[in-house]
């Protein structure tokens, strides 16, 4: 009789309407039981079987398809660019703002056009704030009209292995918004080409494609995160609502997104007992053993090379690099350095010959020596074409990967690199030095292409000279290359010897230059 019951409720449960109605029942319907058991029955079925309008629903009134048209550089020709539409989702967060995938940078996009769920209208709006280090993008609309009837989402907390998730948005291939179903397989740091920081990501079951990159994963009622199309990604993964909020928060507080943080050390496991018993490791402790100390990391003068991390901000590390992590889990323990906002500190408990001790260390965002962007920056002289070492530059190049995974020694700087070398009188014999890099100028060693042309432009000799990686040698006569310099432009269509960010950055100077005198 019982089951005839459930089946009962049920069933009318499931009809078309969201709201319960009254019931009529008689006693050889219900099992023989109390009246506030049978109404204790209902409520317990009607929650478990009756939903309230569903999650999906909810969201359809956040997503968003994103329509935006950028140009971007050539990495070879930086002075040209090329037009690219980009298709991508997004949702509405609090605030009036939308979150998407990284669409570019301000600079970069010409156009950016929004359209909501079950709306032939593209409404216009702009890049509020960006980051590359996790492929973030907030988008503001100052139309009245367009926030009609939209619905913010919450963001959730991080899923569980086995956990459904729904992953919503626009991947190309049609025009309507897709919804897709899987679960959730793995929660893990993954490390990506944008740094060598690992971020939290969760791999899910639901299909990712183009054009979804941006969408909301939706559990229950909120998010569990945001769809990812990374191409370092192999896989269909979302980016963690940790580091979703941690980009929030940082744009908030500053205005600007500068990544995750970093201790700005490698390091690496002790699970061989042989090299724990020869930095004299007892049993009951474990840690990792630090390789290097990177120059610009605020831990110079503090940790040593041999020391061993035994525990971050009291959370004792693994042998095996790694911290305990929700029941049973175990994940890397930069993660508990990732989420910090620059300048705040973690407490480091160290192993040093044998002896403990603690160190509060100051966390900073990553300073990327070769950053994961073209940027549009140049400066010629004669016929060579100097630009800043990127990874796009890299991939489209014959460069050693060794390059980029060289830290930077100071701040600001950056590989500078002979991209091209137009043929003229003034580089005859000088062509293969294409792809090289720059070291000196007159001797003085290069911190960034900036810097570069400021040496090349005050440059008071009668010859210049250029040395390059590989021990190369480039020499010319200075006054006669920034003769050619001009003809070099005009018979290539090339506006200008420098890029715009270097012309603004020179006159900045003059200007500080005559507020002085």
């Amino acid at each position: 009789m019982l089951f005839r019951y459930v089946d009962f409720v049920a069933r009318l449960c499931n009809s078309t309407s969201t709201s319960v109605p009254r019931l009529s029942y008689s006693s050889t319907l219900l099992p023989r039981c109390s009246s506030s058991l049978h109404a204790s029955l209902i409520s317990r079925y009607c929650t478990s079987v009756c939903a309230s309008p569903s999650a999906i629903d909810v969201a359809l009134d956040s997503v968003v398809k994103i329509f935006s048209f950028s140009r971007k550089p050539e990495v070879v020709r930086p002075w040209q660019t090329t037009e690219m539409e980009h298709l991508s989702s997004g949702f509405v967060i609090s605030g009036r703002r939308i979150l998407t995938d990284n669409i570019g940078a301000p600079g970069d996009l010409s156009y950016v056009q929004v359209r909501k769920h079950g709306s032939p209208t593209k409404y216009k709006a702009k890049v509020e704030a960006f980051g590359y280090g996790c492929d973030l993008a907030i988008l503001v609309i100052d139309s009245e009209e367009f926030w009609k009837d939209m619905n913010p989402l919450e963001l959730g907390d991080i899923p569980f292995i086995g956990d459904t998730v729904y992953a919503l948005g626009y991947p190309r291939g049609g025009d309507t918004i897709s919804v897709t179903k899987g679960i959730v397989s793995r929660v893990e740091p993954k490390k990506d080409s944008h740094s060598s920081i690992e971020p939290l990501t969760i791999q899910i079951g639901a299909a990712i494609n183009n054009g979804n990159g941006g969408g909301p994963v939706i559990m229950g009622n909120k998010v569990a995160g945001v769809a990812s199309v990374k191409s370092s990604f192999s896989g269909n993964y979302i980016i963690s609502t940790p580091i979703v909020k941690h980009f929030l928060t940082c744009v908030e507080e500053t205005g600007q997104y500068l990544g995750l943080c970093s201790l700005a050390i490698s390091y690496q496991s002790m699970e061989n007992c042989y090299i724990r018993k020869h930095f004299k490791m007892s049993l009951e402790i474990t840690g990792v053993l630090i390789n290097e100390i990177y120059p610009l990391s605020s831990a110079q003068g503090i940790l040593r090379k041999d020391d061993v991390i035994l525990a971050i901000d009291g959370v004792p590390i693994g042998n095996d690099e790694t911290i305990l992590f929700r029941k049973k889990e175990r994940i890397n323990f930069e993660h508990l350095v990732t989420l910090k906002k620059s300048g705040e500190t973690v407490l480091l408990k160290v192993l040093r010959k044998g002896k403990e001790h603690e160190f509060n260390i100051i966390v900073r965002h990553e300073q990327q020596l070769v950053p994961d962007r073209y940027l549009p920056s140049y400066y010629i002289l004669a016929g060579f074409v100097f630009v800043p070492l990127s990874k796009p530059y890299a991939n489209s190049s014959n460069i050693c990967n060794c390059s980029l995974d060289r830290k930077a020694k100071k701040a600001g700087e950056q590989i500078v690199m002979i991209s091209q070398v137009l043929l003229n009188d003034i580089t005859t014999g000088y062509r293969d030095y294409t792809d090289f890099q720059v070291k000196k100028v007159n001797g003085v060693e290069v911190l960034n292409l900036r810097h570069l042309s400021d040496l090349i432009e005050k440059c008071s000799e009668e010859d210049l000279r250029l040395d390059l990686e590989k021990e190369r040698v480039i020499t010319v006569n200075y006054k006669s290359a920034k003769e050619a310099t001009p003809w070099i432009l005009e018979h290539h269509g090339i506006p200008s010897a420098m890029s715009k960010d270097l012309k603004e950055d020179a006159s900045r100077q003059l200007l500080c230059f005559s507020s002085a005198a």
